[in-house]
């Protein structure tokens, strides 16, 4: 039963702490491990156990969630030599939630059935507000059973869950949503810079827009984040640089072609050679305003 399982947890930064944290609340017991001790320690504050190594997760856990940075990440946490499949007794069920790549995920869960086991992809969205707020949406790769088994986990974090099919299809449907991110971070951005250029009121312009057909999510949470020209991650520049980097890669293998994705990607790529990588997306703003000579400015002030 999913209200008997013991939850591993690997990586503790901007999303993995609130979304591990929610589990705990919901009175699953809890081990957890981090590259840095230190951004598990409110984990381990409210109860959870310390483990020395993802093997060392799974060996006290029937599931382990996973949320890290890249694809290389996602393998040594969970193929390599103190990875968790290697700690995961049979049964056992690996969940990944980063974003990363479908063939690695179809990897993932060809070596898992190998010792009994299960691997699912799970990437989400909603960024750090809705990580806090547990209203992600989860895409979801990989054996149905298994799915339905941690469904109960993942509702805790979520409030929109979609099993896409086969492993690797949980990739796939997060590929295509940071296609759509792509442009509507540009739709957002130079929307705002127009909006400031052309001396209108940029908080009320935004209150007005947010909620009519031009509005979107990313408007709503970023846009007034760009009022205060507040630039911290919701989500790193350097992890969008990764995304778009797959989801051309998967486009090149299907023969499709994408402007403005390659073109979200090039200007994302700039910002983080010019060592913008620890911001969050919605930098873009700045960049766009200096290809006119512009300063984006705080509207709060």
């Amino acid at each position: 039963m999913a209200d008997a399982l013991r939850i591993g947890w690997i990586g503790t930064g901007v999303m993995g702490r609130s979304m591990a944290g929610h589990l705990l609340a919901a009175g699953w017991p809890l081990t957890v491990y981090s590259r840095t001790r230190a951004k598990a320690d409110p984990l381990l504050a409210k109860g959870a156990q310390w483990a020395d190594s993802p093997r060392a997760v799974a060996e006290a856990s029937d599931v382990v969630f996973s949320i890290v940075g890249f694809p290389s990440d996602v393998e040594e946490v969970m193929l390599g030599e103190k990875g968790a499949l290697n700690g995961l007794a049979a049964g056992g069920i690996l969940c990944d939630m980063t974003t990363s790549s479908p063939a690695l995920a179809r990897r993932m869960a060809e070596a898992a059935a190998a010792r009994g086991c299960h691997a699912l992809d799970a990437p989400v969205t909603g960024g750090d507000v809705g990580a806090r707020e547990a209203r992600l949406s989860i895409f979801v790769g990989g054996d149905a059973a298994a799915f339905e088994r941690i469904r109960p986990c993942l509702e805790k974090m979520g409030q929109r869950l979609l099993h896409c099919g086969a492993a690797g299809t949980g990739q796939q449907a997060k590929l295509a949503n940071q296609a759509a991110v792509a442009g509507v971070m540009f739709s957002v951005c130079e929307a705002m810079l127009y909006a400031q250029e052309a001396g209108l009121d940029v908080p009320q312009w935004l209150e007005l827009v947010i909620p009519g057909a031009a509005g979107s999510a990313a408007m709503g949470t970023l846009g007034r984040r760009l009022l205060k020209a507040d630039y911290d991650p919701g989500f790193f520049i350097e992890h969008f640089v990764k995304d778009l980097g797959l989801c051309l890669e998967e486009c090149r293998r299907m023969g499709l072609v994408l402007p403005g994705v390659a073109l979200a990607d090039q200007f994302y790529r700039m910002m983080q050679a010019q060592g913008q990588g620890k911001l969050g997306t919605q930098n873009l703003i700045r960049c766009l305003a200096e290809l006119s000579g512009k300063t984006w400015r705080n509207h709060t002030t």
